[in-house]
């Protein structure tokens, strides 16, 4: 009978052909799904090499060696100041080294070098947990073969594709040269700073000796270098640079390298980095020239040599001078430095462009404009001599109006009647704003503009105090008119270059060196007369050096945000500026301190090797021209000092911080009594004034 579900029927013993198959075994499942895996790994792996594979380098160009025109500098005695660019020397022979040296670079880049295939499974292990446990990376798994692959073929870019890459290439170098090929490539090809490639390179750069002839302890540095160049420098980052050697030291000793004895002896001995490296100021003055090279010469294409100005022995005086006293000062907030010292030629003998060049590149010295204070009142006190006035000229310290402003000086007194020369000696602010608003203040522009100013210059009344941004060589430049005969001289820092062979690919121009006259006597012979009484008996007393013909002037802005000292003797001018990068105040740092205390010590060093002579009287006198009697300018100088009206006692620094403008009513009427009330005829001109550059003026 047809039921309505399904019939089913079970099977006899003889039926079993049509039912289930007997299940695997647990040792048939593992084979059967590791080969599952294994094909579809294979074709995993082929897919994802080929795919990596596809756009590899070129490995051909193993021995190819990319490098930049080098351009080494040397200073006027042909010494060695700096070399940029790629520095490539002939490849070490790794059985001339001592043993030591690529054991140390094996010691703390892959201890594991020697059994490993290019790659290390428990290396890469070890950093991968040590970065899980730190949370960000602070170990690399790299093999010295995966580095070396790396400074080959590859771009530094941290990523997937590029870490695949490097395996596949480390494997290839493993298969195709021997481990001492392998270290042999690797140190003669890996970056370690300062545009050196190679340990001999390296070695040449930072220690001026072979690769064969390495110390323990300099081997350990230049291997410490190796994990950031520019980080563990032993030039710039001195400590940390030993810190790290140390650190290979100690590996070294752990894989057996060196003994325990060795290393202490290492620790202790001095690693004495090369003192072209060590003069890192001179960078500043070798940045100043990089750019006028490319406009002499165009953009390298081969090795040059650049012969220079710089005087390496002035440069190291010249930083040993300006390290002192930021180290001194810096209580007072004397934070920043610069100096620049020229021949009478206007050639180029020490610069210096800030406290620290590996913390700053920044040059301070040829492109920071900061107010020069009292040190602008030389060129109104030349306009006022061009104009008819003699350091004998009595003029009035008092309170007085321009336009809306008043000028104060620094003590908040005046001392009434004195002398031109009292007047500059003493930095008195209301007779320089005064003099420059009777002369022109146009006049006196244009007086710095021929002197060899060439920022911009506004003509409001606080430009006589020196309410104007220039650099320390703009100044160094146009003080050298009153140190060198009254010649106009532009600053420069290139005298030749050429290729290493000797072709001569540029040679400065005779011509250039023959300066204009740009001051004509009596007027010289009477600003050197006043700037050496700043020196003897005004601001810039704490500079004089004894025995020495010298001159200058200090220069205070307002609140203390800048302090300069601009002197000079026969053909030498040093220009030293202090302050901040961020123009904050100071802390009651004058001219007369910092900047003055520098120039001494930098000059009073210089001077022995400068052999110069006293400061140059110029171009011939007037006919009938007559110097003035030394009894009477004694006698004024006494009136000046001693006389009805003094200084207030206890009034601070002579030298003149630039005043703060002062407000007045728009319709307040201007003050019509004269500024200057000379008490004497004011002498004829003995003759014409130099000819006037009529150069535009800003406003």
């Amino acid at each position: 009978m047809a039921g309505s579900g399904f019939n089913v029927r079970h099977g006899s013993a003889g039926g079993n052909a049509g039912g289930p198959k007997p299940a695997r075994t647990p040792m048939q499942r593992l084979v059967y799904w590791g080969a599952v895996l294994g094909v579809w790994g294979a074709i995993f792996l082929v897919v994802f090499f080929a795919v990596f594979a596809r756009d590899l380098p070129d490995t051909s160009t193993l021995y190819n060696v990319d490098r930049q025109p080098s351009i080494t500098y040397l200073d006027r005695n042909g010494a060695l100041i700096a070399l940029r660019g790629t520095q490539q020397a002939p490849p070490a022979d790794l059985d001339a080294l001592p043993d030591y040296v690529p054991a140390a670079f094996i010691a703390i880049e892959d201890r594991r070098f020697y059994h490993h295939p290019g790659f290390d499974p428990i290396g890469m292990s070890r950093a991968m947990a040590a970065n899980l446990e730190a949370g960000r990376v602070v170990q690399g798994g790299s093999t010295l073969t995966q580095q070396l692959a790396k400074n080959l073929f590859l771009s530094p870019d941290q990523n997937v594709k590029r870490k695949v890459q490097e395996l596949m290439l480390a494997v290839w170098l493993e298969m195709k040269f021997s481990k001492q090929e392998i270290l042999a490539l690797y140190l003669n090809r890996v970056y370690f700073g300062a545009g050196a490639y190679g340990i001999e390179a390296a070695s040449q750069r930072y220690f001026d000796k072979s690769a064969s002839k390495l110390t323990i302890g300099e081997a350990a540095l230049l291997a410490g270098l190796l994990k950031a160049p520019s980080r563990y420098s032993p030039v710039s980052e001195s400590e940390r640079a030993a810190t790290r050697a140390t650190v290979v030291l100690n590996e070294m000793v752990d894989s057996g390298v060196i003994t325990p004895e060795q290393r202490a002896q290492a620790v202790t001995a001095p690693v004495r980095v090369s003192r072209t490296l060590a003069t890192q100021h001179a960078q500043y003055f070798i940045d100043w020239l990089d750019k006028q090279i490319r406009e002499l010469v165009g953009e390298p294409t081969e090795d040059m040599v650049v012969e220079t100005t710089l005087d390496l022995t002035l440069q190291t005086q010249a930083e040993r001078a300006v390290r002192l006293i930021l180290d001194r000062d810096r209580t007072k907030g004397v934070q920043q430095a610069a100096l620049v010292a020229l021949d009478g030629d206007g050639r180029v003998r020490a610069m210096i462009g800030g406290a620290s060049y590996a913390d700053s590149q920044f040059n301070r010295a040829t492109d920071a404009r900061r107010q020069a204070g009292s040190a602008w009142k030389p060129f109104v006190y030349l306009t006022a001599l061009e104009s008819g006035y003699t350091p004998e000229t009595r003029v009035v310290d008092q309170a007085i109006r321009i336009g809306n402003w008043s000028p104060r000086n620094y003590s908040g007194n005046f001392a009434g009647e004195m002398s031109l020369a009292t007047a500059v000696a003493q930095s008195t602010n209301t007779v320089a704003a005064g003099m420059a608003d009777q002369i022109g203040r146009d006049n006196v522009a244009r007086t710095a503009r021929r002197l060899g100013i060439t920022s911009r210059i506004g003509l409001e009344p606080a430009m006589a105090l020196g309410a104007v941004e220039v650099s320390p060589l703009e100044m160094a430049q146009a003080y050298d008119a009153f140190a060198n005969g009254g010649k106009r001289v532009t600053a420069y820092g290139i005298s030749r270059i050429r290729t290493p062979e000797g072709r001569v690919i540029y040679q400065r121009a005779a011509r250039a060196e023959r300066p204009m006259q740009a001051i004509s006597n009596p007027f010289l012979y009477y600003q050197n007369q006043m700037l050496r009484g700043v020196m003897t008996s005004g601001t810039g007393r704490s500079a004089a050096i004894p025995g020495r013909d010298i001159a200058g002037k200090t220069g205070t802005t307002s609140d203390y945000r800048d302090a300069w000292f601009v002197g000079y003797t026969g053909g030498f001018v040093t220009a030293v500026w202090v302050g901040k990068d961020d123009n904050s105040p100071m802390r009651g740092v004058t001219g007369g301190s910092s900047p003055a205390a520098i120039w001494h010590g930098f000059m009073q060093a210089a001077l022995p090797r400068l052999n110069a002579p006293a400061i140059p009287n110029g171009p011939a006198m007037p006919e009938g021209w007559q110097p003035p009697s030394p009894v009477e300018n004694l006698l004024g100088e006494i009136g000046d000092l001693f006389g009805d009206n003094p200084p207030a006692e206890g009034a601070g620094p002579l030298d003149q911080p630039l005043p703060e403008p002062r407000p007045e009513p728009r319709e307040s009427p201007r003050r019509e009594e004269p500024v200057l009330r000379p008490t004497q005829p004011q002498p004829e001109r003995a003759q014409p004034q130099p000819e006037r550059r009529q150069d535009p003026l800003f406003f």
